[in-house]
């Protein structure tokens, strides 16, 4: 099967679609952005094709009409779960492996077998406690890695260093450079291994609309096809370090015009907020841009200056908008300099503002500023599209919708679920197109 692969390395997360030469998508990946991009790259594409499985898995369930949707999903959230849950374990034993090896540090030496020995119960827990974080209904920290994992070995790690008379920055130090390792590592591409190991896990409830031999054959035929990878397309913040030829690469601003087009057809403007820029982007009827602008100078409005916000308030990003959202005011934030804002944030919380209102504030100015940015690109065309990872802050949307009505009046605003991929589909785009 011939596929075309888009790739949008962001400052904060880098992306992948994959699509068929139908213009369907087949599969995404999404992973951390990370020092090394050629890692970021694979990883990403690797998780992409995983989807495609998943999909192609999907189709095959279809093709036996006497089972309904439902089923169907539920077969293929049970069978993901086990996934997810076999990769984590995968990922953790390589966490525990490189943890070990750094405990040997000439700075430990004192203390060796006391480290080892703390690290062996850190994963023991861990590895204990990851079921239930892929069980039915369960609520995970992140889609990441890292923030899995690194969250549970730090709350572990500061309660056992206590108990055996360890330093608790000595643990973290070896996790610190461990951590860096791993991530900086491109995955074995081991996935039918563990879609085997995944429908192994399946539990009767999942398996109650298909028999077991129809489930297996169905993951047999999606794991069979030949996946070729025929075109690649990169594009974002750091597509000039992507690992492809130069005529594989797109600029963001025709990557994000696209997509929104391809997504949205009937789209005239479009905003993306990515992690280090804002952009405000005119399509014509074909996806074509014919103008945008960008902010200039800083991060300021973007989802760094978010997650600096998060930082300062000791908060995870996904908790911002749901807290701003609980805000009975929304207060005149003066700055959106990433620096001076977290300043003026702690004069605030001083004076006794609630972190709710505060928020509320904050997320109305990263919007004031978006709309100016959309302003000098030309205005809010009707049909209006919001992209971007800060896409899915609710707190974020509320404002858009109402400033967009407060200054243009009724206009239909699209916001897709998967608008985080928006600028790699339109990168699989061109990729498809590059070779029809």
């Amino acid at each position: 099967m011939r596929c075309f692969i888009g790739i949008d390395l962001g400052s904060t997360t880098t992306k992948a679609v994959l699509m068929d030469e139908n213009l369907e998508i087949l599969g995404r990946g999404i992973t951390n952005s990370r020092s090394n991009y050629d890692t970021a790259t694979a990883v990403t594409k690797q998780e992409a094709r995983i989807g495609t499985r998943f999909t192609l898995f999907r189709k095959a369930l279809e093709s036996q009409a006497r089972n309904g949707r439902a089923a169907i999903e539920a077969v293929i959230g049970d069978l993901e779960r086990g996934f997810r849950l076999e990769q984590f374990l995968g990922q953790l034993e390589q966490l525990h492996q490189a943890c070990a090896r750094h405990a040997e540090d000439p700075r430990l030496a004192d203390k060796k077998r006391a480290v080892a020995a703390t690290l062996d119960e850190i994963f023991r827990r861990l590895r204990a406690e990851a079921p239930a974080m892929f069980a039915k209904g369960a609520a995970r920290r992140s889609d990441f890695f890292r923030d899995n994992a690194g969250s549970r070995f730090v709350q572990i790690a500061e309660g056992l260093a206590k108990e055996s008379g360890l330093a608790y920055e000595d643990l973290l130090h070896v996790y610190d450079k461990s951590i860096i390792e791993v991530e900086s590592r491109v995955p074995e591409d081991d996935s039918a291994d563990k879609f085997a190991r995944g429908f192994a896990r399946m539990t009767a409830d999942g398996q109650a609309a298909f028999e077991p031999a129809a489930l297996k054959r169905a993951l047999d035929a999606a794991l069979a096809v030949e996946i070729e990878e025929t075109y690649v397309v990169g594009t974002g913040y750091g597509r000039v370090r992507l690992p492809f030829p130069k005529e594989h690469i797109r600029s963001e601003i025709l990557c994000h015009g696209l997509g929104a087009h391809m997504m949205y057809p009937a789209t005239r403007t479009v905003l993306d907020i990515g992690g280090q820029d804002t952009k405000g982007i005119q399509v014509d009827p074909t996806g074509i841009v014919e103008n945008f602008q960008m902010n200039d100078r800083c991060a300021a409005g973007c989802g760094r200056y978010l997650g600096y916000i998060a930082d300062e308030m000791n908060l995870g990003l996904h908790e911002l908008g749901p807290m701003a959202m609980q805000a009975t005011k929304v207060p005149r934030i003066n700055s959106t300099c990433t620096v001076f804002a977290g300043a003026e944030l702690r004069d605030r919380l001083a004076l006794g503002e609630k972190r709710e209102d505060i928020l509320a504030g904050l997320h109305r100015a990263i919007m004031l500023r978006a709309m100016s940015i959309i302003s000098r690109a030309g205005g809010i065309r009707d049909q209006f599209t919001f992209t971007g990872g800060v896409a899915k802050n609710a707190a974020a949307v509320r404002e858009l919708r109402k400033l967009v009505k407060e200054n243009y009046g009724e206009v239909h605003i699209n916001i897709d679920p998967d608008s985080i991929y928006t600028g790699a589909l339109g990168a699989a785009t061109f990729a498809r197109r590059a070779v029809n």
